[in-house]
């Protein structure tokens, strides 16, 4: 019970740790303390629920749905260009981003409300090809591997990694508060999530042409 839940734990963990559009976003929020634990439950829950998917077999099914990933990893290079576009725009009028009352808040941010921040999150989650190759095909492999009922305490151990990372990152993003106190550390921040889209929008691309 406690090696195959330990083996989905370490094989999640390392999926989803790697610099990527999906914790660049989760990083941001976590430094302006808004909206942490609604994005923080989609990441984690998302993860978790692909994972037990994919043990449950419809990895299977993704894994020969060429027309639909092609679909998502499309709409997926569309987004990351604008959030790319939208992160440049502030980077370049650092004049706008203040700092209230120890809280790093940027009032040409496009996390102010609510809703605004759950879809762009769901749009990030869901319009990555490689969410659904790494979580349903990857780890529904490997899971599938640890045979009955190993694979579902691997499935366990998978989404367990995944609440806990985005948990860290997302409020322990809090730490850098201090930090982004000044218009200059959130252009900066700003212009490395441009440079992480858009190279995950070319990787996304590329791909797509077969390249």
């Amino acid at each position: 019970m406690l090696t195959p839940m330990l083996l989905g734990f370490g094989t999640g963990l390392s999926l989803i740790v790697a610099i990527g559009a999906q914790n660049a976003f989760v990083l941001r929020q976590g430094i302006l303390r808004q909206h942490v634990l609604p994005i923080v439950l989609i990441c984690g829950l998302t993860d978790a629920l692909l994972e037990i998917l994919g043990i449950a077999g419809i990895g299977f099914v993704v894994e020969r749905a060429p027309v639909v990933l092609e679909v998502i990893r499309w709409g997926g290079v569309a987004f990351l260009l604008w959030y790319a576009w939208g992160a440049a725009r502030r980077a370049m009028r650092p004049e706008v981003l203040v700092a209230d009352e120890g809280d790093a808040a940027g009032s040409g941010s496009d996390a102010g409300s609510l809703k605004r921040a759950v879809l762009a999150c769901l749009a990030i989650t869901y319009l990555n090809p490689h969410v659904y190759l790494d979580t349903m095909v990857l780890m529904g492999s490997v899971g599938n591997a640890q045979g009955d009922p190993a694979r579902w305490w691997f499935a366990i151990g998978g989404g367990v990694a995944s609440i806990i990372w985005f948990a860290v990152l997302g409020y322990g993003a809090r730490a850098l508060t201090r930090f982004f106190a000044t218009p200059r550390s959130w252009q900066i921040l700003d212009w490395i999530i441009v440079v992480v889209m858009l190279v995950i929008a070319g990787r996304l691309a590329f791909e797509g042409m077969g390249m």
